[in-house]
């Protein structure tokens, strides 16, 4: 499937795939009134690495608006609304300024944040695994259980704050170490640590406390 934003597609094997990259970048390039065909090597823009980059980085930046939006097919679009601006501003990137990893969770992050703002939609995502959410193989029962169990987690999720809905997205979603969190976000390690281990409490808590009113 194609993403609405032309870029990026998912194939067969569950990865989101460029279909013709030297296109989509000229595209992208050309619309942005940035660089063209003609001096890409004056801009220093090399389309084997930008190709690269995105072909390394951009599943946990997938996972990552996953986690965020709740919805695979968005989640597409702004993946690949994330890599236009990459593109756009890749002849500005300076490697030594900031890792690859950070500089486009920074953009995947602003994008995100954006969405939010102009759909006015609340943050929720799926993190079944935080609380302890079976998913292999429901029943019909059993599929209507865990609906209810998911709308539930989306209802604890929003009680945590932005910061902490950012750091167990980039942990469950991007699946980052503590230390690359922190790179991200800016924080200390440590910071993170404690802050991931208080969010993922307060959502147990939450969802243990609903499990019981159930009952």
């Amino acid at each position: 499937m194609i993403s609405r934003k032309g870029i990026i597609g998912i194939g067969k094997n569950g990865l989101i795939e460029i279909p013709n990259v030297l296109q989509c970048c000229n595209g992208i390039l050309n619309r942005e009134n940035t660089v063209t065909d003609n001096n890409l090597a004056h801009h220093g823009i090399a389309i084997s690495s930008f190709t690269a980059l995105y072909e390394e980085h951009m599943t946990y930046v997938f996972r990552y608006i996953n986690y965020r939006v709740g919805n695979r097919n968005e989640a597409e679009d702004l993946t690949s609304v994330v890599f236009e601006k990459a593109l756009a501003a890749f002849h500005r990137y300076d490697r030594d300024k900031a890792a690859p990893q950070t500089w486009l969770l920074t953009i995947a992050r602003n994008t995100v944040t954006d969405y939010f703002r102009k759909s006015s939609k609340r943050n929720s995502l799926p993190l079944e695994s935080a609380v302890g959410i079976e998913s292999a193989d429901p029943s019909p029962q059993e599929e209507t259980e865990r609906r209810e169990e998911y709308e539930q987690l989306r209802v604890c999720l929003a009680t945590l704050a932005h910061r902490e809905q950012e750091i167990i997205s980039l942990k469950f979603g991007a699946e980052l170490n503590n230390r690359q969190i922190a790179s991200v976000l800016g924080l200390s390690e440590n910071n993170v640590g404690t802050m991931l281990f208080r969010a993922v409490c307060k959502l147990r808590n939450c969802f243990k406390d609903w499990s019981n009113e159930k009952r």
